[in-house]
């Protein structure tokens, strides 16, 4: 049975009644993707991944500079630090490694600072970050640790994590470097694509680490302000950390470099060695097409169209069984085989 719809007028022309209690509510928002964790007098907020919704809530709640909201959605920002008489605007970017298709990738983290307040953002892969705000939601004391000496204290602990989590990267690259030896110097094993592949992600990851060294220098020097304790030497055991780093990565270079060198040599001595096989085949071969011509001539011999003397096909066979005896004998002197 259909049941019709009953309409009140309301008296306005146009324009009809509802039930009482019958008003349309508003679909329930998206929330944001943002978590946020208050210790004290800071706070931190970690938004990934970052959308138009969120950079609009930044606008309206910390009024930040428009170009730094529109570079979080920018996915080619270069590294940098803009100061403002307020806050600071970090960009970063951490390298990381997928194993499985053997390539080097990129991940960008952002990042405001401010007295009480500190917001990250990245697109959530960052394990290193998600890690340490886990624990901070979990464990009291690590979140008074962290949180205990100012926005630029928090901001560092975050920094030397990202930066230690990086050394099994490095760990690993390393090894698959010592596991490619064995394919170089094995003159049984093609490693140009591996080589090359390998090459290519040793420098994409030295293109996005090698600036970072100046831009912490720049970060530490201008987050000073933000800790209440004194970071000189924590400071400069990160950037220690980040020179080995970058010279862990100038010596795999180096290492590719020579490992591409010795596959060229390798790949040139399979070649000569074929080259000289085929040549040695052919030296062998042409005293047989030697006899073959002559028995293309018209000359009477055994196992022709006409009958011949076997002293003929004796002497060829001799003069042929000399002529390869010969070329043996030249080419063990040369050392050719």
């Amino acid at each position: 049975m259909i049941i019709p719809r009953i309409h009140r007028d309301t008296g306005k022309p146009g324009e009809k009644g509802r039930r009482p209690g019958a008003e349309l509510s508003a679909p329930a928002e998206k929330p944001l993707n943002m978590k946020t964790i208050t210790w004290g007098n800071l706070t931190w907020v970690d938004i990934w991944p970052p959308t138009a919704r969120e950079t609009q809530y930044l606008a309206e709640q910390y009024h930040f500079h428009p170009l730094d909201l529109d570079d979080i959605l920018s996915k080619r920002q270069l590294p940098k630090i803009d100061e403002y008489k307020d806050y600071l605007f970090w960009v970063f970017h951490f390298p990381v490694y997928d194993v499985k298709r053997k390539v080097a990738l990129h991940r960008q983290l952002t990042a405001f600072i401010g007295n009480g307040y500190l917001i990250t953002l990245h697109t959530g892969e960052l394990w290193s970050i998600k890690d340490i705000f886990a624990n901070c939601e979990r464990d009291e004391e690590i979140r008074k640790e962290y949180f205990a000496h100012g926005s630029g204290y928090l901001l560092f602990q975050i920094v030397d994590k990202a930066v230690d989590h990086y050394f099994p990267i490095l760990d690993k690259i390393m090894g698959m470097i010592e596991d490619l030896e064995d394919s170089v110097f094995n003159e049984n094993v093609e490693a140009a694509q591996e080589l090359f592949l390998m090459r290519r992600n040793i420098l994409f990851q030295r293109r996005i680490i090698l600036p970072m060294r100046t831009i912490f220098q720049d970060l530490f020097n201008k987050i000073r302000r933000f800790i209440d304790i004194d970071m000189s030497v924590y400071f400069g055991d990160v950037i220690d950390h980040m020179n080995k780093i970058c010279d862990t990565l100038d010596e795999a270079k180096e290492i590719i470099d020579v490992y591409k060198d010795t596959d060229f040599l390798m790949s040139n001595y399979r070649l000569n060695r074929l080259v000289r096989a085929v040549t040695l085949l052919s030296a062998f071969i042409s005293p047989a097409l030697v006899i073959s011509g002559i028995y293309g001539m018209n000359v009477v011999l055994p196992g022709g169209m006409e009958s011949g003397n076997y002293d003929t096909l004796l002497l060829l066979l001799i003069i042929t069984i000399i002529v390869i005896a010969a070329l043996l004998f030249i080419f063990k002197r040369k050392r050719l085989i």
